[in-house]
């Protein structure tokens, strides 16, 4: 495993307390309003699934869904998720998927996030440096949305 390859992380300092930031994440309707995407109405429990429309323009035919992982309140939350499955005609369900992580930390002036997504190693070679590629500027958009929202 390449971890240069494998997984992408992204950390940003948010100016808010930790528990606004567990809700925006844990909440799903929270987080769909800050990630565009629509969870009216679902919860997020772990083991189970979520999903919705996004919301993006241009991307509102994509049907966004997540098995939730982990929920440690205030401290940790974690999804598996197919990574940039854009395809309508794919069917994505074979390939493994990748874990989405977000790490809570106490910090100076608020709340230290660490977003991981990994196990792009692990996609199928054809669409794999895609996948990583658009991740990686997703993510770099979903932090500033976030920060945006919380704070």
């Amino acid at each position: 495993m390449n971890a240069s390859t494998d997984r992408i992380q992204r950390r940003i300092l948010l100016k808010a307390p930790r528990a606004k930031v567990w809700r925006a994440l844990a909440d799903a309707e929270s987080f769909g309003q800050w990630f565009g995407v629509k969870l009216q109405g679902q919860r997020f429990e772990p083991g189970q699934g979520a999903q919705g429309y996004i919301t993006y323009p241009g991307y509102e035919h994509l049907l966004m869904k997540v098995v939730v992982q982990a929920m440690e309140p205030e401290r940790r939350f974690s999804f598996h998720w197919h990574p940039y499955a854009v395809d309508p005609d794919r069917d994505y369900s074979h390939e493994p998927p990748t874990l989405v992580e977000f790490a809570l930390e106490d910090a100076d002036g608020g709340t230290l996030l660490t977003v991981t997504e990994s196990g792009f190693d692990q996609i199928p070679a054809e669409r794999r440096e895609e996948a990583f590629r658009m991740n990686s500027g997703g993510w770099d958009e979903q932090v500033g949305n976030i920060a945006r929202y919380v704070e």
